[in-house]
């Protein structure tokens, strides 16, 4: 399956500000147990720059249709969409349906804008309407909580829901492979009435913020971080200021980090800041990816042109290029690949060790005075944690500088893999507790060994780091991992994995857009989000 650029569909129910590249609406999902709440809510959505509200009124206590629906649809500061979602479509509402229904025919008599109805029952919900209010749009709505079915079987549930006499299409599934988002924009790409498509859960986020792109009708974003009304929802101020929704148009070019765990990737943040900055026409996403070879081989359009790569997937990514940088196939991994524009090859390559090498270098030279010709790394003993793509990239980058380098791992052979490439010798990491052969080594952790969430963790004990002069955690979530602060206590020099992060940043934004990293605004904006 092969998604490329297509342009948007257009519709005189969508709000267009003259600021926006497309069309396509925020809603923001209002759920309160009381109308009061629900109001403030409200007003908070229009704050923050939602185009539109959800009114979830199933999450109501002591509902009074009447009244209540007045008060919301009349005091609303935004085009209302009133949903009455019951237990059996994975709403609230577990009570007598004609009654369901009939509050959802009141709210369109009190001047609702929109009105969401399951298909299960819409041809009912039709056949009790008789004439309606011209200004009301009913979207019929279809959720599957198991699964995203195929394109056909997608195509086909809209089409019956466009045989409802749906004013909009709305189809929610759930994204179990992050390849099932292209399933989404299939639909989007080839539905002829106007359409909401959504995948929910962490793998179905592209779907959410893509939508823009491939022209749905809105998308949904919560009001506050934690509070959403289906699994997945991104918050409108991410939406807005941290992928720059408002900009993505048909011919947005893609790019992400993939990786497995990613929600605690600052990625987003520092490379979507920097094409702001620059005006380039580019969104990037997390993407938290099973199997890279699938991943690549769905999204093979000219249009998904660039990803970094962290944890695990570094190695699985070169074998999906078609040519590799050839330091990146010294070290085995790549950390970086581009989508060439001229011929759609995927090019591989590996920043990573340019950017903690640099660092380690920077504070061997300001602890010790050493002289900027020649590298503090010399002759030293440099230990590496990890035989991963990381490990490899560091035991490389050490190897170059002349330190004799030492490979730890959890599996020997791939330690002694790894050391035989750099001249080194190899050590698991139950002998490395031990090891210390000498005083004033340097330590390397590439491990995901501290990482958030799991911060109370070390991948070696505090005994051990006394032995070290510097110890390197290539981690930056958090910035002082348990490694670091305890080898501070100890007395080493500690080089954060925010050096490492952030140069090899610079290094992949000059590469995804063709100009230059403004660098002091991406240090702000890590500052800030670390």
């Amino acid at each position: 399956m092969t998604l490329g650029s297509v342009p948007l569909a257009t519709t005189d129910l969508k709000i267009v500000d003259g600021g926006r590249k497309n069309s396509t609406m925020i809603c923001a999902p209002v759920m309160a147990e009381t109308v009061d709440q629900m109001l403030v809510q409200m007003g908070k959505a229009k704050q923050l720059g939602a185009d539109l509200v959800e009114v979830r009124i199933d999450f109501l206590k002591n509902f009074s249709p009447r009244s209540d629906l007045s008060i919301l649809i009349k005091q609303a500061p935004l085009p209302t969409l009133i949903t009455y979602r019951p237990k059996w479509e994975g709403g609230e509402y577990d009570g007598n349906e004609s009654q369901r229904q009939d509050a959802l025919r009141l709210a369109m008599e009190l001047g609702a804008d929109f009105i969401d109805i399951e298909l299960k029952v819409a041809q009912e919900f039709y056949n009790a309407i008789g004439k309606r209010p011209e200004k009301v749009k009913i979207i019929v709505s279809s959720h599957n909580y198991e699964n995203t079915p195929t394109v056909e079987e997608i195509g086909n549930l809209v089409a019956i829901i466009q045989a409802t006499g749906a004013d909009i299409v709305k189809v929610a599934t759930t994204a179990l492979e992050i390849t099932d988002n292209a399933r989404i924009f299939q639909v989007l790409v080839h539905s002829q009435v106007p359409t909401i498509a959504i995948a929910m859960a962490e793998r179905g986020l592209m779907s959410r913020i893509l939508s823009a792109k491939y022209g749905g009708f809105l998308t949904f974003g919560s009001i506050e971080a934690g509070k959403f009304s289906a699994p997945g929802q991104p918050t409108i101020m991410d939406l807005l200021d941290l992928y720059n929704f408002r900009q993505i148009a048909a011919d947005t070019k893609v790019h992400g980090v993939i990786g497995k765990p990613i929600g605690h990737s600052k990625s987003p943040h520092l490379y979507n800041s920097a094409f702001r900055a620059l005006g380039f026409n580019g969104i990037y996403l997390p993407l938290l990816v099973d199997s890279v070879a699938n991943f690549i081989n769905t999204y093979s359009s000219p249009d998904f042109v660039g990803y970094s790569y962290t944890i695990p997937h570094k190695e699985d990514g070169l074998r999906c290029c078609d040519e590799i940088d050839p330091i990146a196939k010294e070290i085995g991994a790549i950390s970086c690949m581009i989508r060439r524009p001229t011929d759609g090859k995927l090019m591989g390559y590996n920043v990573d060790y340019l950017g903690a090498i640099a660092a380690i270098e920077e504070a061997l030279r300001a602890s010790n005075g050493a002289p900027a010709s020649g590298s503090p790394l010399a002759g030293k003993l440099f230990v590496v944690m990890g035989a991963g793509g990381a490990g490899k990239a560091l035991a490389y980058g050490g190897y170059e500088k002349g330190a004799r380098v030492v490979v730890a791992n959890r599996t020997y052979a791939k330690a002694k893999e790894l050391a035989g490439k750099v001249g080194g010798q190899a050590i698991t990491f139950d002998e490395l507790k031990d090891f210390h052969p000498e005083e004033g080594m340097i330590l390397a952790n590439t491990t995901s060994v501290g990482m958030k969430p799991r911060i109370e963790d070390s991948p070696l004990p505090k005994e051990a780091l006394k032995h070290y002069s510097l110890v390197f955690d290539a981690i930056y979530t958090p910035k002082w991992t348990r490694l670091l602060q305890e080898a501070k206590e100890c007395g080493a020099i500690v080089v954060f994995g925010t050096e490492m992060f952030i140069n090899q940043a610079f290094v992949q934004v000059e590469r995804f857009t063709g100009l230059p990293a403004p660098k002091q605004l991406m240090r702000d904006v890590l500052a800030r989000n670390t």
